[in-house]
């Protein structure tokens, strides 16, 4: 019940900060931390810390060379601590300290037996201890010792300490990746090179496939570059298509919106994508994968729907293209409004599709390869270096700030002023899921996870479902797509990251992409962008 209690006063304080009180998401986030912080008492926090890093005991069997337990999961730790557990809600009973004098793994890898033996030599302690439990209905848990201090130490420190530790490695795991996206989108944008791969599309595909090309064009730019972009680049050039056929507008503008609103919430380095990856524990290769997957079936479906909604109604063209809303400053159609040293088609993908490719070659590295300390050089260690996300992602951001000089000729004071743009809008961007990963860390020590693995019924395809509609009403109360993301992750990270929801880690952050999406009405500030550029 507490726990419940807790859960409630954050999100309250998330979404009625944001739609009532009309605060930063930053401000209301950390608002909502601090809260659940201090609501949080020291022994939730410390059991919440012990059931992530411990696995539980389904057997226990006293043996010659000391107790033999059966464990849900392999050990890979010799110092261990036995806590006698007595379910939700409930203080640990005693704990006591252990040596493992031997272990093996089973053959499928899924649970375990150690032998264990007193850490001080007293063989009898420890077998009193496992045949004298308090309660037929207590159950053990085993954690390393390291990790059982480290739960005991986090239970009782002061929790702006806790709030602030949590907002620095969040800010820290996340901060180098949302700059550098921010600067190859910047980039993508100033060079040209993002308006070469959408009129590319259009020549490519023709007018009669134009839609298709919208799409498209809009998912892939829509991995660097935020949505709100996408759409003011690409809108006048449906606007100019529709001057052209005289006809299909509402189909242009939600062809647009069908390809760049979906990349937004599933591919990463998107902010709101690459958070939930983090929290999650899914690796970026997948991610991306399952993104693009993911994404361009949703779109396909919006462009079907987009083709059904513009036979039956109609959205004129209120406003012919002007000079101010064509990229080059052009009143212009598609075929006639490249400018002057537009980057090649295959030198614009770069940006976007090297960091993908160096981060995939890493994940086909086996396991340990190129880790070593030693300084001499191999292919897998080179490759390791360069599949790191951040290398990439830097990487593919140098590449981009080349086309911008390379292809527009920028001043020194120029390229400066179009960096510290790009810099200063990852601030804020760096700023909110920081705080985001504060909030779902604090959210995770009120044992949310095993409240959510407690509820009767609970099966993978539960869990799957009721992230996406948490999402979904989260996203619907409060207008953020981002903010909805991040605080799903408060309520289901520690679920899904423990094993416990006996589900891949990566449904469930395809699923928080996905309940992002429907219902964006006038608390959204991407429902403005659309209206008004298009006329609605």
């Amino acid at each position: 019940m507490l726990t419940l209690l807790i859960l409630t006063s954050g999100l309250v304080i998330v979404v009625g900060g944001i739609l009532f009180c009309r605060l930063p998401a930053f401000i209301a986030l950390v608002l909502a931390g601090l809260a659940v912080a201090v609501l949080t008492p020291a022994a939730l926090i410390e059991r919440s810390v012990v059931l992530e890093k411990s696995v539980r005991v389904s057997e226990v069997a006293l043996s010659g060379d000391g107790v033999e337990l059966t464990t849900s999961a392999p050990v890979a730790f010799s110092n261990a601590v036995l806590l006698e557990d007595y379910g939700p809600g409930r203080d640990f009973g005693r704990n006591v300290p252990a040596v493992i004098s031997g272990a093996k793994s089973s053959t499928d890898n899924s649970s375990g037996k150690v032998i264990l033996t007193s850490a001080d030599a007293n063989s009898a302690g420890l077998t009193a201890a496992i045949s004298d439990r308090s309660t037929a209905d207590a159950s053990w848990l085993l954690v390393s010792a390291a990790d059982y201090a480290t739960a005991q130490k986090t239970g009782q420190s002061f929790f702006m300490a806790r709030f602030t530790g949590a907002l620095g490695d969040s800010c820290g795991s996340l901060a180098i990746m949302i700059v550098a996206a921010s600067v190859i989108g910047r980039c993508l944008l100033d060079s040209g090179a993002a308006e070469q791969i959408v009129t590319a599309s259009l020549r490519l595909v023709g007018e009669r496939l134009a839609p298709a090309a919208f799409v498209v064009s809009g998912f892939v730019l829509g991995i660097p570059v935020f949505f709100d972009t996408v759409f003011y680049l690409m809108i006048p050039l449906g606007k100019a298509l529709t001057v052209k056929t005289g006809r299909n507008y509402l189909l242009y503008v939600l062809s647009i919106v069908a390809g760049g609103t979906m990349a937004h919430s599933l591919v990463p380095p998107t902010p709101g994508p690459l958070f939930i990856a983090a929290e999650f524990g899914v690796r970026l290769p997948a991610m991306i994968i399952g993104g693009c997957l993911v994404g361009l079936f949703a779109s396909a479906c919006g462009m079907i729907y987009a083709v059904r909604m513009n036979r039956h109604c109609e959205l004129p063209l209120r406003d012919l293209p002007t000079p101010a809303d064509t990229p080059d400053g052009k009143t212009a159609l598609p075929e006639d409004s490249e400018p002057p040293q537009l980057p090649g088609l295959m030198i614009s993908l770069v940006p976007i599709l090297l960091p993908v490719v160096l981060i995939a070659a890493g994940a086909f590295l086996p396991e340990g390869s190129g880790q070593s300390s030693e300084t001499t050089f191999s292919v897998s260690r080179g490759i390791r270096v360069l599949s790191d996300r951040n290398a990439a992602l830097l990487i593919s951001a140098a590449v981009s700030v080349f086309l911008l000089v390379h292809y527009r000729r920028r001043t020194r004071d120029e390229l400066g002023k179009s960096l510290q743009h790009a810099v200063t809008s990852a601030g804020t961007i760096i700023l909110v899921t920081g705080a985001g990963g504060a909030f779902g860390r604090m959210m995770r020590h009120t044992s949310v996870a095993e409240l959510l693995e407690g509820l009767s019924g609970t099966s993978p395809v539960m869990i799957v479902t009721a992230s996406f509609l948490v999402t979904t009403a989260v996203r619907t109360a409060q207008g953020s797509a981002t903010v909805a993301m991040i605080t799903a992750a408060g309520i289901f990270g520690g679920l899904v990251t423990s094993g416990a929801a006996g589900v891949d880690p990566l449904y469930v952050a395809l699923a928080v992409g996905c309940g992002s999406k429907p219902f964006a009405w006038m608390n959204d500030s991407g429902f403005w962008v659309i209206t008004r550029m298009s006329g609605m």
